[in-house]
């Protein structure tokens, strides 16, 4: 891979390193925000559904980028959006009332994934085969958009064991004072991003001089794609939401008492894994087919996950899950580059758009879902059972639906 980034332009540079600052908050945010809820005294059903809450915000403002973002101009929202994700920040470091919260999380921009799943992506996803000056790079700059913000975000998984250092410093210091900290910076790191974004030019702009809506911009045979792909990915996204990053934590820190210091190194290790896989699914794309690539690397991970929760002990657990988050996102940044290139310049938008939303309606639901399940079979393995089998499902569709639709240059 290429790192002189010569063939890369300036707003290109800038938006890697607000993906960088981005998923940096998006790290410790997605370990601390559960056990959090908890210490507050909200019960598991109150945790799902303030955390169904923020996927839905991901869902209205990915909806909106899709059919205005091109319109009032890309570089706009995403100040908008920046400014939104400040706000959240403030809401949870000076309220711990519950309706105050959940408000936050539904206005705001509150990622619990581990992640990136948000309006964001969609807009730069967009805009990225904009900014480089070899098309026989397009595979290489959503590797590197995607490794840089899981390198970030692993070493914001990191600064999730601040809380537990600080209490051991400062002992006037209670847990839920501490984790507040970390939500204060979440808040001004939404303010740099705000600014970085001012610095963006305007070239990131659709060049095309069209008013048209979504129905509109997308051709026939895009639509059917977008479609059927749209279907396809809510059900990948509806899986792993009983798995997102937030439930996972919470998972290790109740089954097997693993306290924030651990699970910061958990899970920054496995983000660390996840940059380097990105690297790995790009060579292998350009040898074996994005589809290819995005099938054969899933379908191991969720074998692990569906083992991971038999797992007897703590050191199995992590050797299981860093092992799958090896395997686990290699689809991602094939899949956001098999995406544009199957459908022309004025199209991405839209397409990204789409996709993105059914992902995240999708994932709104099963977090909700989590508490009622887990309270049911009293059991933290079935919603990894229940995830596991339903992505192994979406696999072997994907493949058996696109492995003849091919990007022109896979001809």
């Amino acid at each position: 891979m290429n790192f002189s980034l010569t063939w890369l332009s300036r707003d290109g540079k800038l938006l890697l390193t607000v993906r960088i600052l981005r998923t940096f908050g998006y790290g410790f945010l997605s370990v601390i925000i559960a056990i959090y809820l908890k210490l507050l005294g909200f019960d598991d059903i109150q945790i799902g559904l303030l955390l169904g809450s923020a996927l839905v915000n991901s869902v209205i403002f990915t909806l909106f980028a899709s059919f205005y973002a091109d319109r009032i101009g890309r570089r706009r929202l995403l100040i908008i959006y920046a400014l939104l994700m400040s706000v959240s920040g403030l809401i949870f470091t000076f309220t711990d009332n519950y309706l105050m919260l959940i408000l936050a999380a539904f206005i705001g921009i509150i990622n619990v994934t581990g992640s990136e799943t948000g309006a964001f992506l969609t807009i730069e996803q967009a805009i990225l085969p904009q900014t480089i000056k070899d098309k026989k790079m397009m595979n290489t700059i959503y590797a590197l958009y995607n490794m840089v913000g899981t390198f970030a975000m692993s070493a914001g998984i990191l600064l999730s064991g601040l809380p537990s250092l600080l209490q051991y410093h400062y002992y006037g210091l209670s847990q839920v004072e501490s984790i507040k900290i970390l939500f204060s910076l979440y808040s001004m790191l939404g303010l740099f991003i705000m600014i970085i974004y001012f610095m963006i030019s305007k070239d990131i702009e659709i060049k095309l001089n069209t008013k048209r809506t979504v129905k509109h911009t997308l051709s026939p045979r895009s639509k059917q794609i977008v479609a059927k792909l749209s279907t396809l990915f809510a059900i990948d996204s509806f899986a792993g939401g009983f798995v997102i990053q937030s439930v996972v934590s919470l998972w290790f820190f109740t089954t097997f008492g693993a306290d924030l210091a651990v699970l910061s190194y958990i899970f920054s290790a496995a983000n660390c894994l996840t940059a380097l896989s990105y690297i790995a699914a790009a060579k292998i794309a350009d040898r074996i087919g994005l589809v290819n690539t995005m099938v054969f690397t899933h379908i191991p991970s969720n074998i692990l996950l569906i083992l991971l929760a038999f797992a007897p002990s703590l050191p199995l657990a992590i050797i299981l899950y860093l092992v799958r988050m090896t395997l686990s996102q290699m689809d991602v940044p094939t899949r956001q580059s098999y995406i544009v290139a199957i459908v022309s310049e004025d199209e991405r938008t839209a397409a990204l758009g789409l996709t993105n939303v059914s992902r995240n309606i999708a994932q709104t639901v099963s977090p909700s879902l989590f508490g009622y399940i887990f309270q049911s079979t009293l059991s933290f393995a079935a919603p990894f059972l229940l995830s596991g089998v339903i992505k192994i499902i979406y696999d072997l569709a994907l493949y058996f639906n696109f492995r003849n639709i091919k990007p022109k240059d896979e001809l």
